[in-house]
C-alpha cells in the first residue's frame, strides 16, 4: 500500500492518463474502430427497440466487457513487443491468448445482442 497522501491532482491526473490511453487505442489499434462502429449501431438498436432497463444494462455490461479486453490485449502485445523484439513461439502464445480473450468477450457480446434483439426483430417483422 502507499503511504502517499490523498491528493485530488493526482487523482485528475490518473484520469488524464486514462483518457490518454483511450486515445492511443483509437488512434492506433484498429480493431477498437470495429468495436465502437459495434457499439454506435447496438445503441442505436437500443433506442430504436426500446429495450428495457435490464437489457441496456446487460448490453453495457458486454460493451465494456469488449473494450476492456481490448485494452488489456494491446497492452499485452506492446509489452510483449517491448520485452522480446524477435519472433518468439511463448510470445505468439501470449498474443494469441490475449486476442483470444478479445474474441471470447465479443462472442458474448454477440450472444447477448441476439438474446436480448432477435425477438424484437422478429416481432417488428410480424
Amino acid at each position: 500500500m502507499n503511504n502517499e497522501k490523498f491528493s485530488i491532482r493526482k487523482r485528475i491526473k490518473s484520469f488524464a492518463y486514462a483518457f490518454a490511453g483511450l486515445k492511443v487505442l483509437f488512434r492506433e489499434e484498429h480493431n477498437s474502430w470495429i468495436h465502437a462502429v459495434a457499439t454506435v449501431l447496438v445503441v442505436a438498436a437500443g433506442f430504436v427497440f426500446r429495450i428495457s432497463p435490464m437489457e441496456w444494462v446487460a448490453v453495457l455490461i458486454v460493451i465494456g466487457m469488449v473494450f476492456a479486453a481490448e485494452i488489456l490485449n494491446s497492452s499485452l502485445e506492446r509489452t510483449a513487443d517491448f520485452v522480446k523484439a524477435e519472433r518468439d513461439d511463448r510470445k505468439r502464445d501470449i498474443k494469441d491468448l490475449g486476442a483470444a480473450a478479445v474474441l471470447v468477450c465479443a462472442i458474448i457480446a454477440a450472444i447477448v445482442g441476439v438474446i436480448i434483439f432477435l425477438p424484437k426483430i422478429i416481432d417488428s417483422l410480424s
